[in-house]
């Protein structure tokens, strides 16, 4: 049996939410620079859509975070497997995350970051799932608050399935 995904968000939504936090990003960091440092695999999409609506310089910069593997619960283990090419000293740091869920992951890898020396460091994240936060993690800029379901789409997988559809759904694994 095949998996079901219902819609939550229209790809053009989720166009319309990406171009209102690239102005709102634009906005308070007039004037100055942002390393945005994408989380991959999921924020890639995400990333680069929101980079080209930010109309101050940004460089990119790229991380890979693991606690999730193949299933859809969080193992609770952080694990950083790919770091930053370049130092972030005297950086502002943009953080952008496709869905922040307990928060332990994010608030590990800020903390990571902090410790390196940047002028800042923001977070921004397509999706919110408060109801699962374990850890608490500001969230700067945030696409969508979502309820505790299981997100596909727009770069977000399950078992890295469903990254390229245009759209944010939820997804109901079916059995083989």
């Amino acid at each position: 049996m095949a998996d079901k995904i219902t819609t939550m968000y229209t790809e053009e939504e989720v166009n319309r939410r990406i171009a209102e936090l690239g102005a709102q990003i634009t906005k308070e960091y007039e004037g100055r620079s942002i390393t945005m440092v994408c989380i991959l695999k999921g924020a890639a999409a995400f990333a680069c859509e929101l980079a080209k609506r930010i109309e101050v310089p940004v460089e990119m910069e790229y991380m890979r975070c693991s606690s999730y593997g193949n299933e859809t619960e969080s193992s609770g283990v952080v694990k950083i497997d790919l770091d930053l090419d370049r130092p972030i000293r005297d950086k502002n740091i943009l953080v952008v995350e496709d869905i922040i869920d307990t928060g332990r992951t994010m608030h590990y890898l800020i903390d990571v970051l902090k410790n390196r020396g940047p002028a800042e460091v923001k977070l921004c994240a397509l999706l919110d799932k408060p109801d699962r936060r374990v850890t608490d993690v500001n969230i700067d800029y945030t696409g969508f608050v979502i309820p505790d379901k299981f997100i596909v789409g727009y770069g977000l997988d399950y078992a890295q399935k469903y990254r390229n559809l245009p759209y944010i759904g939820v997804v109901e694994p079916g059995t083989d």
